[in-house]
């Protein structure tokens, strides 16, 4: 009873051993459920997702964070980008491969048949049936201790009579176990590949969060872009009405012979100069949208590809501009820029790397032991009679019986050292763990010089933003009141019809001018959001980390 008490322990520990490791390979499902289901194989990827719940009068009405939304949502570039983290994801479960557990059985069968040409043989023609079974288990911890567990049973029978069991069943149980005691001993040397493949998977978030910062710019700028040509459509038409408007009194004038022929001809070259802006206007607009399309993958779609698009922001400031000195600036994008997080886990790979490398120069020393334990059962004869006797009955019980009685055991241990002479493959791993981190070290400086200057610039960029609106704003109020004047001195007869056209184009300049400070304020803004690292928080994005 004790016997099988202590086999049923032994199974139950191998059983639980291999549940445990199915759990944490496997979270979401068990092993065996994985090998008998086939995978999920995607043979195609979906189209654009979202943008039929901003259709609105048959047209795209998007704000500029829906926008940013629909980009997150479809654009190539961002998805691409993102299968960097999945791919991390799963060398991270490879790392933990090496303390996987390992179940194996076997089992084979032999007859043989051949004739004897001696007496010793026990019969003239030798008859021989040869049955073993075989199991094992195997594991290695992450200290670097590994263990076997092996259950072997070999059934034999045969017609020779000199057998004193037939059939014969011999068992074995065995247990081995290996420990390194100088090189890979301990956690370090062993976890280091998980402790790697978590820093590669998080440099490779850190790496995908700044992309998409970058895309969000993008995006934003696109939009922008797509404004800007729209509002400059508008003030080109605009001017191109005031121009017709000039021109059809200057026909009128003609007409009734208040001035002559040639001062007609001013006023048509404004009229067609105005009409060939307003052409390159009307496809700079098309140009831009095509563009925005894109980002937001509307042009995935032939559908949403043909409306057109209702662009809501305006390109007016909203409350109070926004005001940074360069020191705060700096501090914050040192602090938030994924960019620093990413290179930090690299560095830290590389001090892994480096205590590998040390490792790997210690002598090999193990630790390994055995112990075996033996049973025989089987039908006993009596083979000083003939025919043979039958002594007693027996089977697989008596063989077990004998195995967990220890009465047969077989022990022992062996203390092996491997010291290489020279070992220079290791030196050589050890001095470009050496290099790459010095690399790192040059790479770190060199993106804190990059991302101080970026923060500088950004700064006098919105400066330069709001001085040239304040500035564009007083030469846009100036001409459209020097448009007037002149326009009054014309009507007086005071002014001819040149100084009228030159003020109408000074005013359409003035208002593109001011519009284009407009937008490069916005630009400046999110600029500044970017080289700060905080353009993801301005817009409520925010990146999930599924995995543990």
């Amino acid at each position: 009873m004790a016997r099988g008490r202590l086999l049923v322990g032994l199974i139950f520990l191998a059983l639980t051993s291999v549940i445990q490791a199915d759990a944490q390979s496997f979270p979401e499902r068990g092993y065996f459920r994985s090998l008998i289901s086939q995978p999920a194989v995607q043979s195609s990827i979906p189209g654009p997702e979202g943008l039929r719940d901003y259709m609105v009068d048959g047209k795209l009405r998007l704000t500029l964070g829906d926008a940013i939304r629909l980009t997150l949502m479809n654009n190539t570039d961002v998805r691409i980008n993102e299968l960097q983290v999945e791919s991390a994801k799963f060398s991270v479960e490879r790392a933990y491969s090496p303390f996987d557990p390992v179940a194996t059985s076997s089992f084979n069968a032999a007859r043989s048949n051949s004739p004897s040409f001696t007496q010793l043989a026990g019969a003239s023609t030798l008859s021989s049936l040869n049955q073993q079974t075989q199991f094992g288990y195997s594991q290695t911890f992450e200290t670097g201790t590994s263990y076997q567990i092996g259950l072997s049973t070999t059934k034999s029978s045969t017609n020779s009579i000199f057998n004193f069991f037939n059939p014969s069943i011999f068992s074995g149980l065995s247990l081995s176990f290996a420990q390194p005691l100088l090189r890979n001993r301990g956690l370090f040397p062993n976890r280091a590949p998980i402790i790697i493949a978590r820093r590669n998977l998080e440099e490779s978030q850190a790496t995908f969060e700044a992309s998409v910062n970058d895309s969000i710019q993008q995006v934003v700028a696109q939009y922008w872009a797509t404004v800007q040509a729209r509002e400059n459509l508008v003030v080109q038409r605009k001017a191109l009405d005031l121009s017709e408007a000039t021109y059809k009194q200057q026909k009128r004038s003609l007409e009734l012979g208040a001035i002559p022929p040639l001062d007609i001809y001013r006023s048509e070259s404004d009229v067609a100069s105005r009409r060939v802006a307003v052409i390159q206007s009307e496809y700079n607009l098309k140009q831009a949208e095509d563009l925005l399309r894109h980002a937001i993958g509307a042009d995935l779609d032939n559908y949403f590809r043909a409306l057109d698009l209702d662009l809501t922001e305006k390109p007016e400031p909203s409350g109070d501009l926004v005001s940074l000195d360069e020191a705060t600036a700096l501090q914050r994008a040192l602090a938030r820029r994924p960019e620093f997080k990413a290179l930090r886990e690299t560095l830290a790979n590389d001090e892994t790397s480096i205590r590998l490398a040390h490792n790997s120069l210690l002598p090999d020393l193990r630790l390994n032991g055995f112990y075996t334990s033996n049973g025989l059962g089987g039908n006993q004869l009596d083979i000083s009679k003939a025919p043979p006797t039958l002594v007693s009955q027996g089977g697989f019980t008596d063989a077990l019986g004998q195995i967990f009685g220890f009465g047969f055991p077989t022990y022992g241990f062996t203390l092996t050292l491997n010291l290489p002479i020279k070992n220079r493959a290791a030196r050589a791993d050890l001095g470009n763990a050496l290099v790459s981190r010095r690399r790192g070290l040059y790479l770190e400086r060199q993106l804190r010089q990059a991302v101080t200057l970026e923060v500088v610039n950004v700064v006098h960029q919105l400066e330069e933003a709001k001085l040239s609106m304040a500035a564009a704003g007083i030469a846009r109020d100036l001409a459209q009141k020097t448009l007037e004047a002149e326009q009054r001195k014309y009507e007086l007869g005071t002014e001819t019809i040149f100084f009228v056209l030159d003020a109408q184009n000074s005013l359409a300049q003035a208002e593109l001018s001011y519009l284009q400070a407009e937008i490069g304020y916005n630009l400046a803004v999110t600029a500044v959001d970017h080289a700060t690292g905080e353009l993801l928080a301005r817009y409520q994005v925010q990146i999930a980390h599924t995995y543990h």
